[in-house]
C-alpha cells in the first residue's frame, strides 16, 4: 500500500479529528493537520494521536497564501480532505464575515494551491501526481429545506437560506469550476447532521446533553418539530474514505444516515438514555423548555443516500438509537468537552 502524504484541514475540529484517527488507523499515511484552533478547533480532539510518527499538526490559517503554499511544497501533498470551515448557523447570522472568509476564501487559496503543485496546466497532472485527490466536505444545508416529504439528491438544486450554507454553496461552485475549467481532481461529499465524539458543545445534542446533566433548562427552537436526518461520525469517516479512494471525479456523493428524527425526540431520546445511566430524583425531560426559533430556521433536512450506497458499497452501521447510546457514554466520559 502505497503512503501518501494527506493535508486534512480543520483536523482539530470535530469530524475532522475523528477522521484523523480513523486515517491513522487505517492506512500507513502520513498525516499533516492544517487547523487555526478558532472556537471549533480543539487540540484535545487529537489528544489520542499526538504521539503517533505519522502525524504532524500545523497551526494556521486556510486563508493565508504563504502558509498553505509552503505546506503543499515542503511535503509533497498527494491528498486533501478539506474539513475546515466555520459551520454553527447561529454565528453566520450574528457574524457572516467570518464564514465568507474561510469557506470561500480559504477554500480558494487551497484549490488554487494545490492546482498549482499538482498540475502544468489545465487538464494535465504532472507524472508524481497522477494519482492526486481533493476531497471537499459539504454540507445538505446547501440544498435549502423540504417540506414533510421528498429527499435531497446530487441533482437537487441549491437554495441555500443562511450566511453559513451559502458559504458552503458558493464553495462547492469554486470547487466544481476547478474540475471543469481544469481537469482538478477532486471529488465532493453533502453531508447530513454529524454525531458523535468531539462534537463542539455548542450543537444541539451536546448542548441538550450538558444542559440535562448540569440540571439547566433545555432549549429547544420553535416547537421541536424541525428534523434532520443524523449520521454518526464514524460512518461519515468511512464514507469519505471510500468517496477518496473510489469516487469517481467531479462527481458528488451524499452521505446520510436514513435516520430522520424530530429535535424533539432527540431531546427526549438522550433524556431516557440519561435517565438510566445518570439517574437522578426527577426525570431529566422536565428540563425541556422552547425557546423562540431562530431566523429562517429550515424544516426539514433529508438525504437520498442511494448513489454512494449503490456505487460505492457504502451504508451506515449506526441508526440514531445506537449511535446516540454510543455518544452519551463517551461525554458521560469526557465531561470536560461539555
Amino acid at each position: 500500500m502505497k503512503n501518501n502524504n494527506v493535508l486534512i484541514t480543520g483536523g482539530a475540529g470535530f469530524i475532522g479529528s475523528n477522521y484523523v484517527e480513523y486515517i491513522l488507523e487505517n492506512t500507513p499515511d502520513h498525516v499533516f493537520v492544517l487547523d487555526n484552533l478558532t472556537y471549533a478547533g480543539n487540540l484535545k480532539n487529537l489528544k489520542r494521536v499526538s504521539g503517533n510518527p505519522k502525524y504532524t499538526f500545523i497551526k494556521g490559517d486556510i486563508c493565508d497564501e504563504v502558509l498553505v503554499e509552503n505546506i503543499f511544497r515542503e511535503h509533497s501533498i498527494t491528498k486533501v480532505i478539506h474539513f475546515a470551515a466555520e459551520s454553527h448557523v447561529d454565528n453566520s447570522i450574528t457574524g457572516p464575515k467570518a464564514f465568507i472568509l474561510t469557506n470561500i476564501v480559504g477554500t480558494f487559496n487551497l484549490l488554487n494551491n494545490a492546482y498549482k503543485t499538482w498540475m502544468n496546466g489545465p487538464n494535465e497532472l504532472k507524472n508524481k501526481f497522477v494519482k492526486a485527490r481533493f476531497l471537499h466536505i459539504s454540507t445538505d444545508e446547501v440544498y435549502g429545506t423540504l417540506g414533510k416529504t421528498g429527499l435531497f439528491t446530487e441533482t437537487t438544486p441549491y437554495a441555500p437560506n443562511s450566511p453559513y450554507s451559502a458559504s458552503k454553496a458558493s464553495s462547492d461552485f469554486i470547487v466544481r469550476s476547478y474540475f471543469h475549467t481544469y481537469g482538478f481532481p477532486v471529488v465532493t461529499t453533502n453531508c447530513s447532521n454529524n454525531y458523535g465524539p468531539h462534537q463542539h458543545k455548542e450543537k444541539l445534542i451536546p448542548t441538550i446533553i450538558r444542559k440535562a446533566i448540569s440540571g439547566e433548562e433545555i432549549p429547544i427552537y420553535g416547537d421541536g418539530k424541525n428534523v434532520r436526518d443524523w449520521l454518526y461520525v464514524k460512518d461519515h469517516c468511512v464514507g469519505i474514505k471510500l468517496v477518496l479512494d473510489k469516487g469517481v471525479l467531479g462527481e458528488t456523493y451524499n452521505i446520510g444516515g436514513r435516520n430522520e428524527r424530530e429535535n424533539l425526540y432527540i431531546a427526549n431520546t438522550i433524556c431516557d438514555v440519561l435517565d438510566k445511566l445518570n439517574p437522578k430524583d426527577t426525570l431529566h425531560k422536565k428540563q425541556i423548555t422552547f425557546v423562540s426559533d431562530r431566523p429562517g430556521h429550515d424544516f426539514r433536512y433529508a438525504i437520498d443516500a442511494s448513489k454512494i450506497e449503490n456505487n460505492l458499497g457504502w451504508k451506515a452501521e449506526e441508526n440514531f438509537e445506537s449511535g446516540i447510546q454510543k455518544t452519551i457514554e463517551w461525554y458521560l466520559k469526557h465531561k470536560d468537552q461539555l
